[in-house]
């Protein structure tokens, strides 16, 4: 490890497994202070050196005041936010229930939103300012039953643009990753249990296997470090080539 983000603190949310638990456990390894967050009851065993759990539901009323005070108050200051939480839901348009949109845009772009301005203030301190939001391929594209995670995602793509745009001034960056078909809590079920599905998306992908939460880690850590200090409104597609024959 190098100590890319010696000194540096963090906030990685959904990071009680999957790309939260492996960006939490790189930043750290990398140097940096890390509260890593995830709803109540998902951490399992102690945290790794550096990373300090905090247990919140991200969509809740007092969650970004809670969140970004949480971080603050244990080490003195925020440089990083990764906004890496969210769910899944697949229904078709003409079956899914309000209920079940709403739930999705809450917590996959609502909360986006309220965690980065609660954190702007603190960021604009920050000498390297970094704002990181997960959306997917499906910002971009689509597929059946996925009216509100694509319209959630493509929320996260247009509002980190914009995000960008207007903190450059304070020399904060924005930025999002566009995540393929990965193996991660969401996911890992579903092919361990279909190791044919599984088989078929790695075949669809140019390198021919499936990412793993580590390979959005590494690009999360070159978006938080200064080897991306000159990278901002820019999603990154990290899905080893799923998308070049669509």
């Amino acid at each position: 490890m190098s100590d890319r983000l010696a000194s540096r603190s963090a906030i990685v949310t959904g990071a009680a497994s999957g790309i939260g638990a492996a960006s939490a456990a790189l930043f750290a390894a990398e140097g940096a202070r890390v509260l890593a967050v995830d709803l109540p009851g998902k951490f399992k065993g102690a945290p790794p050196a550096g990373v300090t759990a905090f247990e919140i539901d991200i969509s809740g009323a007092d969650a970004p005041a809670r969140t970004i005070a949480a971080a603050v108050d244990a080490f003195g200051g925020l440089d990083i936010l990764f906004n890496n939480a969210g769910i899944a839901s697949n229904a078709l348009a003409q079956d899914m229930t309000d209920d079940a949109f709403d739930r999705t845009i809450e917590v996959n772009l609502r909360a986006v939103f309220r965690l980065s301005r609660a954190a702007i203030p603190h960021l604009v301190k920050s000498p390297a300012g970094r704002i990181i939001n997960t959306a997917s391929v499906m910002a971009e594209g689509t597929d059946y039953g996925l009216s509100a995670y694509c319209a959630a995602k493509a929320g996260v793509a247009g509002l980190t643009r914009t995000l960008a745009l207007e903190l450059g001034k304070y020399g904060i960056t924005a930025n999002y990753l566009m995540p393929g078909a990965i193996r991660t809590g969401m996911t890992g079920p579903l092919w361990e249990a279909r190791p044919d599905v599984a088989d078929i998306w790695a075949k669809k992908s140019a390198l021919r296997r499936l990412g793993e939460p580590v390979d959005l880690a590494r690009a999360a850590l070159f978006l938080a470090s200064e080897d991306g200090g000159f990278v901002t409104g820019q999603g990154l597609a990290v899905d080893g080539g799923l998308t070049l024959r669509v």
